[in-house]
């Protein structure tokens, strides 16, 4: 950006558009700063970046006026493929407990070579990016809850009270207390029972449409969604808890409240929740599909559509498996038995519509064939449950980002039972593959064949070439066709 446009962007008053994460940082006083901030740097003292982690790893703080960090975390767009997946990781957690070299390992590259590409497509360091995160959920906490410093720090993977406030100061030049102390009362939330928090995300999100869907695939006694609120249980350290999701006041948060019986997963929970409603989904996808001749339309039409992702990958890809060959609601009901049968049973829940915690790999991986096929699967169906959760549990198979799409697809394609439909459906839903397409799935076939004005449904060698010009986009392109009857 040269120094005239750059001072047109300083000195207006207009926010940055939706999707934007470029900030300013202002080299004689030391911080970054939104677009549209009430500051006026002069545009030779403003250096542009495009990330909050960057900015900070160059040794800037946020402004105290804009909150910058207040902003969703960016995502990927554009970025290298392994820097990509590797964000992806680190946003999930993967550094709360490994090392650089352990995350390089899992990618399938150096340590070395790992941080010359952050260093180059990032400008921080993977073990920084992690710092940031843990950082920037603390101050969150701090905001708007009025939670215990030390139960912060342990709900935002610090491993000590002095850990934090060494990095806080070192983030935001101030200690836990003196953040508190600054909150803003329009910041703070107040919940009857549980954690209220706020999910900032920007650009357009259909969540009505994005409820609906995850409401015709609701895992009974697991999952629930009525009047506007998607419920689920979850698993702290074997204890139940339950996470409550639902819009926010404005066009810029969900609101989420949390009854868990321990804070220690409460950072990584947060983290499920965008997965599963595709916030961090990068606006670029969208806009490339706008002028496609034949989802062009659609994609105008609703541009907040994203790619809905999995609270849990294995409980997603389990569904996955059972509703091979089947209609959604029968695979709904299917799901429903296998959760009875085999998964934990939860108490004073069932006013919610919950009643059990999904049923782990090694649960499901230790019962009998009997036992599974009386939810009403085929013995076939039952031993390909079986296997592929013997697969997941000992690591054969991978449903993470670190694992390659292709790669992927092949080790899944390798288990009894699993074919290209069921693989390319994991690596859509699961996974969070934005590549992954199943054009042989009929929903797609008939619904393509309408947008094309032809009859029936396309076949499967036709939707195949149609949408190669969709990539590197197809997961969004198949939400787009399945939401397009």
């Amino acid at each position: 950006m040269d120094t005239a446009t750059l001072a047109s962007v300083i000195s207006s008053s207009s926010p940055a558009p939706a999707g934007s994460h470029a900030l300013n940082a202002v080299r004689t006083t030391g911080i970054y700063c939104r677009d549209g901030c009430s500051g006026r740097p002069l545009a030779r003292n403003v250096t542009r970046y495009a990330s909050a982690v960057a900015a900070e790893a160059a040794g800037y703080r946020p402004c105290l006026l804009c909150r910058p960090d207040r902003l969703p975390p960016a995502t990927a767009t554009g970025a290298h493929e392994v820097v990509a997946r590797a964000l992806l990781l680190i946003s999930e957690g993967a550094l709360d407990d490994e090392t650089e070299a352990t995350l390089a390992g899992r990618l399938g590259v150096t340590a070395r070579h790992l941080r010359r590409l952050f260093q180059e497509h990032v400008g921080a360091t993977p073990a920084f990016v992690a710092r940031s995160r843990r950082a920037h959920f603390a101050r969150r906490l701090l905001d708007e809850t009025d939670l215990r410093i030390a139960d912060i720090a342990g709900a935002s993977g610090f491993a000590s009270v002095r850990q934090m406030n060494r990095v806080m100061q070192s983030v935001f030049r101030f200690t836990p207390a003196e953040l508190r102390a600054r909150r803003r009362d329009r910041d703070r939330l107040v919940a009857d029972g549980g954690i209220r928090l706020r999910i900032p995300y920007q650009g357009p999100l259909d969540f009505e449409r994005l409820l609906a869907y995850l409401a015709a695939r609701a895992i009974p006694g697991v999952e629930s969604v009525e009047v506007g609120v998607y419920r689920r249980t979850t698993s702290t350290h074997g204890e139940p808890g339950v996470i409550e999701v639902a819009a926010g006041a404005d066009a810029q948060h969900l609101e989420a409240v949390a009854h868990l019986p321990a804070l220690s997963t409460l950072i990584d929970d947060v983290a499920r929740i965008r997965r599963l409603f595709g916030l961090d989904s990068p606006g670029a996808e969208a806009t490339a599909l706008a002028t496609d001749p034949l989802l062009g339309e659609t994609v105008r039409e609703h541009p907040g559509i994203r790619v809905p992702g999995a609270w849990d990958p294995f409980e997603t890809a389990v569904r996955i498996v059972l509703g091979q060959q089947v209609s959604v609601a029968a695979a709904t009901t299917l799901v429903g038995r296998l959760v009875e049968e085999v998964g934990q049973p939860v108490e004073g829940l069932r006013p919610m519509g919950l009643s059990h915690l999904f049923p782990s790999a090694m649960q499901i991986a230790g019962a009998s064939l009997e036992r599974l096929g009386s939810i009403g699967i085929p013995a076939s169906r039952a031993r390909a449950l079986r296997e592929f959760a013997l697969a997941y549990a000992d690591e054969r198979v991978r449903l993470d980002a670190a694992t390659p799409l292709e790669e992927q697809a092949r080790a899944l394609e390798a288990l009894p039972g699993i074919g290209p439909w069921t693989a390319q459906m994991i690596a859509l839903r699961a996974t969070g593959h934005r590549d992954a397409f199943a054009a042989g799935d009929i929903g797609l076939r008939r619904n393509a064949a309408r947008l094309a004005g032809q009859p029936g449904t396309l076949p499967t060698a036709d939707l195949e070439r149609l949408a190669e010009a969709w990539r590197p986009h197809r997961a969004l392109a198949a939400i787009h066709l399945w939401m397009a009857a």
